[in-house]
């Protein structure tokens, strides 16, 4: 398999790269920091994606042209701040934007421009912040709420490729570490997010990587461009 990734060094992300490359994959890794040591079939170029603008080329340098990349999993996001949205700023909202959903259209732009043939498969990780709309989650919960439409339109856009906005469910990375240091008496949904850490309702972003892996084959009878949220679509996923 030839894996585009992004946000590959850290947490989901860099689970999902080392994973990908022991089952004997060609990882593309796109992220802002490097993931060293590197597994061996990666091969990974930094890029900041609150400069969309950049990606471009960023990703000119990290994928050969003829490479038949097979599958793009857009990974790479930011919490943003946990706040009501009154107190939320403008600027920390552009900020959140720019990372969740317009830097991944700048790759879906070079998707649909590039010469090769069209990845069979595009995953964007989304949330289930994305539907639900909690309290203290605004800027996050917009801009994944954002990205599934994105999924959705792009899927007219590259009619060969399989695109799906997927909600991983509950995984233990250093954004539930953040979390973690939210009151839930301020931010009530965050209760059951406290609740689970430490159990199997919130695995650990390698178990979490290995099972996404697994699934990506059975992602592919949804249509294309819809939101799947694994906790509702694999009965065999923990979680709240």
């Amino acid at each position: 398999m030839h894996l585009l990734l992004s946000g590959h060094t850290r947490g989901l992300g860099r689970a999902l790269a080392e994973t990908a490359a022991a089952g004997g994959a060609t990882v593309y890794g796109l992220a802002r920091g490097r993931l060293d040591p590197a597994p061996a079939g990666l091969r990974q170029v930094q890029a900041d994606f609150a400069q969309p603008a950049a990606l471009d080329g960023a990703l000119d340098a990290l994928v050969p042209p003829d490479a038949p990349l097979e599958v793009v999993i857009l990974n790479a996001g930011v919490l943003g701040p946990v706040a009501a949205m009154a107190d939320t700023s403008l600027a920390a909202l552009h900020e959140v934007m720019d990372v969740n959903v317009w830097a991944n259209k700048v790759i879906l732009d070079w998707l649909v421009r590039r010469a090769a043939p069209p990845p069979r498969q595009i995953v964007l990780m989304s949330s289930g912040a994305s539907i639900s709309g909690q309290f203290g989650w605004g800027a996050y919960a917009m801009s994944k709420a954002a990205l599934n439409m994105l999924a959705r339109l792009y899927a007219h856009e590259l009619p060969r490729s399989h695109l799906c906005a997927l909600a991983p469910g509950l995984v233990a990375t250093a954004m539930q570490d953040e979390l973690a240091r939210h009151s839930a008496a301020t931010f009530p949904s965050l209760a059951r997010l406290h609740a689970a850490r430490g159990t199997p309702d919130m695995p650990r972003a390698e178990v979490a990587a290995a099972r996404l892996l697994e699934r990506l084959p059975a992602l592919l009878r949804f249509p294309s461009g819809e939101f799947v949220d694994v906790r509702r679509a694999f009965a065999d996923v923990p979680g709240p």
